[in-house]
This record gives structure tokens, sequence and C-alpha cells, in this order.
């Protein structure tokens, strides 16, 4: 085993840079004009090879927004629970169609294919454009599926500061916690992408702002297989997804 993975226990699955927000907080800057995606498959065939040689405990799907494509997350998540990785969770912004009964199908196939948790990106930015009608059917539909459904908000400087948009956003979730829906920590908007651009007021001028999601290189914790079938310095499209970690070396 990689000296430098011994402790790799996660793999997250970016499935599209297609967003159907636009928000100015995004870490990934303008998603206008991206349509590439991962194949399901291959990224399910990757998530058993990895699950194999490794022991994998979290699986996360996120984008962009993986739900544009349903069919490849669903593929994803049981390949994950067919290699036994107990964790299986998605980030979506919970906005990708505006009809009931598609709704009611994808959140139901998310069940079947054994998605234990969703956490569902609202607050004052996504709902910028963002309709909250049809996140909230999402959301009730994802319950009544029996999926675990929480809300993952983006806070700006701290949860507890009274900027106009935390005090928007949490006039959102209080929307979303009426019917139910659950709590998560959510996370503090740091200066990358769109939010260096759109929100420099609200950051120090000359203060170092570390990403709290990047890893140690030397000790890996989690592997991230990009839209264009990216991981590491390999390609799970090109050669088995073992063998692009075995040569790693930060």
């Amino acid at each position: 085993m990689n000296a430098y993975l011994k402790n790799l226990n996660r793999i997250e699955i970016l499935e599209t840079l297609a967003c159907t927000g636009r928000c100015r907080h995004c870490s990934e800057g303008d998603h206008a004009g991206y349509t590439a995606h991962l194949d399901g498959e291959a990224a399910a065939r990757a998530v058993s090879e990895i699950a194999g040689a490794y022991t994998i405990e979290s699986l996360m799907i996120f984008g962009g927004e993986p739900l544009l494509y349903p069919r490849d997350v669903c593929r994803i998540l049981k390949a994950g629970r067919e290699a036994g990785i107990a964790k299986r969770e998605i980030i979506t912004n919970g906005y990708f169609s505006r009809a009931g009964e598609r709704i009611r199908e994808v959140c139901e196939a998310l069940a079947e294919s054994g998605l234990g948790e969703i956490l569902l990106s609202v607050d004052a930015f996504h709902q910028e454009t963002i309709p909250v009608e049809p996140v909230l059917l999402f959301a009730a539909c994802a319950m009544r599926a029996g999926i675990r459904t929480r809300l993952s908000p983006a806070w700006l400087v701290r949860e507890q500061d009274d900027n106009p948009y935390n005090v928007r956003t949490r006039e959102i979730l209080a929307a979303f916690t009426a019917i139910g829906t659950g709590m998560a920590q959510g996370n503090v908007i740091w200066p990358e992408g769109n939010a260096k651009l759109y929100l420099a007021e609200y950051f120090e001028e000359g203060k170092k702002y570390r990403n709290p999601y990047e890893d140690d290189p030397r000790d890996l914790r989690a592997v991230s297989i990009e839209p264009d079938g990216t991981l590491l310095s390999g390609n799970i499209y090109q050669e088995s997804a073992p063998l692009i970690l075995e040569r790693y070396r930060p």
C-alpha cells in the first residue's frame, strides 16, 4: 500500500461542474458553459477498485449540480453500497427540475440506489438564482423516500455574524426546518473563486485564508475523481484507479 495513502478512507466524486445556480460565493467561480460530466460506469468501477484496495468509509458525490445526471449518480451510489462503504452522501442544491413527478422519481431512485444522506445547499447565495419552491419539494420527497436530509448552508464571516447574507440565510432555513429538514454544520465561505471577486469587502486584506477542505499531501485522507476522469496524476478512463493511487507521490 502507498505510504502516503495509508489513512485514505474517503472517495469524492465531482460529477460535473455544470450547475443550475450562479452563486456569488462559489469557490469554483463561474460555471457557465460546462457540459462535461463523469460517466457513471467508469466512476462506479473506480469506486469498487479503490474500496477493494483501501478501507473506504465515506463516498461523497457533489458538483456543480450532480443531480443534473441522476443515472450516473445512482450507478456510483450502488457501487458504493456493493463495496460496503457505510457513509454514502451527496451535496446538492436540490434544483434540477421544476416538475414534481420528476423530482419524486429522482428521490425514489436515489433511495433505491443506497443514498444515505443528502446535504442540501440552501442559503442567501443559492436562493439569489434558485427558486425555493422546487427545492422545498425536493427536500420533502427525499425525506418521504427515507433519505436523511440536512441543510448545509454557507455562512459569511462566521455563522454568528449578522451581516445581511446571514440574516437572509436564517430566514430561508426556517422554511425548510418547518417541514422537518435537519441541520448540518454547513461551511464558512473563504476567498476563492467568485467569493474573492464579489465578497471581497467581507475578508481581511492581507490575511491568509486556508481552504478547509485541503488535505496534507503526504497523508491523504480523501481522493477526488473529476468530471473528466482525472484522479491525482492519472485518469480512470485510461487505467485502473489502484495503479494511479499506487504511483502517487506528493
